[in-house]
Formats: C-alpha cells, structure tokens, sequence
C-alpha cells in the first residue's frame, strides 16, 4: 500500500475503521496473523520477535486518524451546522470541498461573500458558528435526513505530486508515519518490536493510552508529521523545521521530553548513516510519545517528524525524501539498538 491510497482513505479520529481494515490486511500479510491484534481501543499492534535475546523492547508507533469534521444540526434553509475534530484553523477551511458521511455526500463549506460584508466583519476571523456546510438542501428536513447530526465529514482532497519530489494531500499527518510502519515491517530486528497503529491521536491522544500500558515497552519511538515554518519572511532562526531537509527530530514538545541519551544517540546514528536530518527548532504541538512516556514504568521516548508545511488542512505538504528519511533512521536505530 503506498502513501497515496493511505491519505486517500477517509478516517477522522473516532471514525477509523476504513484505515484500520487497510492497516490490518496490509499488516497480517508483512507480520503474520498471529502477530496482530486489535485493542480495545481500536488500535492495530503488530509484534515481531527480535533476533537477539536480551534486548530493549520497542515500540514504533504512528497514528492512523486525521483532522476532519463533525456535523451538529442543521439550518432551516438547509445548511449543515458542523465542529471540527481536532485543531483546524477557521481561516483554512472556507470554500472548501467536502464530503460528508458514508455515502460520501458532497459539499461546501460557507460563509458569506466578501461584496457582502461590513468592514468590521473584515476585520475579525470567522469562527466555526459563522461557518456551514451547503449540500445543496433545500430544507433542514433534508440536510438531516441526507446527514443526521453526528455524520462525520471529511476534507475532498485528491493526492497530488508536484515541484521537485513534493506531495499535496489531506492526512499527511499521520499517514507519513503510518506508510513508514508498513515499510519496517517487511524487515526483521535485533530487537523486540511492536509496530502500533493508534486511533484517536487528533481527539486528544486517546488511543495510544491504552497501547502504552498494553505494550509497556523500553523505548518508544513516536513517528509523526509535524508543522513546517519555512515559508515566506521566517527568519532562518525561527524556521521550526524546513520540508526537504530530512527528518525531524525532537528534543522536546508540549507534551512531552525526549530522553537525552536516546535523543543523542538517534542523531548519531542518522551522521553515521548519512539520513538526511534536522532538529526540531521549536517546541510545538503535542502528540503520543507523552502516553508512551508516562504509563506505568514508563518509557524512554522520541520522536521523529516528517516537516508539513499547511498541516492540519486539506491540502497539506510534504517533501517525499523526508519519508524516505524517516523510514532510514528508524530502521538504523532499530538495527543498533
């Protein structure tokens, strides 16, 4: 499966199943059918017995849930009042297409036209309240009916590469990290490895609770996407991570720190091997390393990104050798444990 049909998939945190049914087939087929299980909380956790007894127990994880939308009710015109899963910036979203529900309904979200507003309603950015989704109803007996509140939605964005090795999609984050696990597991390891899957990272990083206190592993290695900042007038300085410029690793974020020892190491390994790479120059963001890093023993914990630029949009962008990147570095450091 490439990264392509895995953005494509529609999969909004607490509406993973699409992308787990993927994951699961493509996982049993790489890792064995008595190595893989489901959790409870949906999550994918694939094991794979390490080479050499006595070494660390690690985890790779990556979520397999994305931003989108949840519709609320709907307008007696017709328009479908709707809240996001996970942090969307208002100003990105309006004019966008979207596609709503298991029958994909297709869609628009609103807001009303520059030629009709006030200066003052220029002024201000409209907040999700100012914001509908139009399906074309004509009713909101229709919109409801075609879409009952609860539906999710989700961006229409097709895949697209473009410019010299970049892509555009939906869902990069965290399908970056996702298509990285899948090309690990046609390997094997020194080590002890779990491969997990999470749900629910965007919904407040619920999924990988319950993964962290199933695997309890030594070390946990977190792959994720991560916001770029090298566009425009940012000042070198300020550039937290630059697409095209290799991985990204972590000292630390808003949620968690990256073990010195192993944070060193993973920098390392990635001179030692030539794996293009960088340092996270900011702290910024949250995501599943602080799970890892907190249930029950705990866990020594990293993270490695893939730099996006417009992350958590419909049309973000990423460079295609940072993925490389982070499938090298991750297979190095698995390989010298």
């Amino acid at each position: 499966m490439d990264l392509k049909q895995l953005c494509e998939i529609h999969a909004p945190a607490g509406e993973e199943k699409r992308i787990r049914k993927a994951l699961l087939a493509e996982a049993r087929s790489l890792c064995g059918e008595e190595n893989v299980r489901i959790d409870r909380m949906g999550n994918v956790l694939c094991f794979k017995k390490g080479r050499e007894p006595g070494k660390p127990h690690v985890c790779v994880s990556a979520h397999m849930d994305e931003v989108g939308f949840i519709i609320m009710g709907a307008t007696e015109d017709g328009l479908l009042r709707f809240r996001p899963i996970g942090s969307i910036d208002p100003r990105v979203v309006v004019s966008k297409r979207i596609l709503v529900g298991e029958d994909l309904v297709p869609g628009v979200i609103g807001a009303m036209a520059i030629h009709l507003q006030s200066a003052a309603d220029r002024e201000r950015v409209l907040d999700y309240d100012g914001l509908f989704i139009d399906i074309g109803a004509k009713s909101k007996d229709e919109a409801l009916g075609k879409c009952p509140a609860g539906t999710y939605a989700y961006f229409d964005t097709p895949y697209m590469t473009f410019g010299d090795g970049f892509v555009c999609a939906k869902a990069l984050d965290d399908r970056v990290g996702c298509y990285t696990i899948l090309e690990l597991l046609k390997d094997s390891y020194p080590c002890d490895v779990t491969f997990a899957f999470v749900t629910l990272e965007e919904g407040g990083m619920r999924g990988s609770q319950g993964a962290a206190f199933a695997i309890q592993p030594d070390i946990a290695i977190n792959l994720e996407g991560t916001a770029a900042n090298d566009l425009g007038n940012v000042d070198s300085q300020f550039q937290v991570c630059c697409p095209g410029q290799g991985v990204a690793v972590s000292f630390m974020d808003k949620s968690s720190i990256s073990q010195r020892r192993l944070f060193q190491k993973m920098l390392a390994i990635a001179r030692e091997n030539d794996v293009p790479h960088q340092v996270k120059r900011g702290v910024t963001g949250s995501n599943d390393a602080a799970n890892y890093q907190r249930a029950a023993s705990g866990a020594l914990t990293c993270v490695l990104s893939v730099p996006c630029r417009y992350i958590h949009s419909g049309a973000s962008v990423c460079c295609l050798s940072d993925v490389d990147a982070q499938i090298q570095l991750t297979r190095a450091f698995l390989n010298n444990v």
